[in-house]
C-alpha cells in the first residue's frame, strides 16, 4: 500500500492502519473533531462537530468564524478524531498509557454554496451526532442558512492508530506488588434533562433514549 509521507505513523507503526474501513469506523464512532490550520505562520486547532459521507467530512460554523473563513480558501488542513477507551495503568510510571482509537486526516475544504446542498450537509452532521433528530426539528430559515457556512472537507490522506490491551511492563517489574491493568472509559448517556420551556405533553424521543446503545449504519 502506498501511504503518503505526511500520513505515515512513525511512532509504534504496528498500531497503524491505513484502510478506509478502519478509518471510517473510527470517524463514525466519534463526533468531535479538532481541526488544525495555520494563519500567517500561527497554528490554530479548533474543536468542532462533524459528519461523514464516504471520504468527505462536513463541518459548519458561523460565517464570521476564523476556522471557516480560512478553510474555505482551500488552505491545507488536518482533522483529528480521538476516542479514549481506557487508562492503562502499568507497574512503572514510564509505561502508563491509554487505549485509544484515533484518525489523522489531511486535505482541503470547499465552501458549499448551493442552499439545498448546504441543507443536505447539515442533515448529515445532525444525523451523525444523533440519528433521527433531523426529521423532528424545524429546518433552517433562509437567514439562518445565510449566517451559516458549511464546508466539505475532502480526505486526501489519512491514517488510524489504535492501542488495545494491558500494560507492557519491563520483565523485572511484573513481580512488583503494584496493581496494574486497564480502567475502561466510555461516553455514557445519562437521564435526559427536559428544557424548562418544553411544550406540555412532549415525550423524550426514542432516538434520545437509545442514544449510544446501537451502532450507526454504514455511510459509504
Amino acid at each position: 500500500m502506498n501511504v503518503a509521507e505526511r500520513a505515515q505513523v512513525r511512532r509504534i507503526p504496528k498500531r497503524a492502519a491505513y484502510d478506509a474501513e478502519t478509518i471510517h469506523s473510527i470517524l463514525d464512532a466519534g463526533f468531535l473533531a479538532h481541526v488544525g490550520f495555520c494563519v500567517n505562520g500561527q497554528p490554530f486547532v479548533i474543536p468542532t462537530l462533524y459528519g461523514r459521507n464516504a471520504g468527505r467530512l462536513y463541518l459548519h460554523g458561523s460565517t464570521a468564524s476564523r476556522m471557516v473563513r480560512e478553510l474555505e480558501t482551500g488552505v491545507p488542513a488536518c482533522v483529528t478524531v480521538t476516542l479514549v477507551d481506557g487508562l492503562v495503568l502499568a507497574r512503572s510510571a514510564f509505561h502508563h498509557s491509554m487505549n485509544y482509537r484515533s484518525v489523522v486526516a489531511f486535505g482541503t475544504a470547499r465552501k458549499i454554496e448551493d442552499p439545498e446542498a448546504k441543507i443536505q450537509a447539515l442533515r448529515i452532521i445532525s444525523e451523525h451526532l444523533i440519528q433521527g433528530r433531523w426529521k423532528d426539528v424545524r429546518g433552517p430559515y433562509e437567514k439562518e442558512l445565510k449566517a451559516t457556512s458549511v464546508l466539505e472537507f475532502s480526505i486526501e490522506d489519512a491514517s488510524a492508530k489504535v492501542r488495545t490491551g494491558p500494560p507492557v511492563d519491563e520483565e523485572e517489574d511484573y513481580a512488583l506488588e503494584v496493581w496494574a491493568g486497564v480502567l475502561p472509559l466510555a461516553i455514557t448517556p445519562r437521564e435526559p434533562i427536559a428544557d424548562p420551556r418544553l411544550a406540555p405533553g412532549v415525550d423524550v424521543p426514542e432516538y434520545v433514549q437509545r442514544f449510544g446503545s446501537e451502532p450507526s449504519p454504514p455511510k459509504g
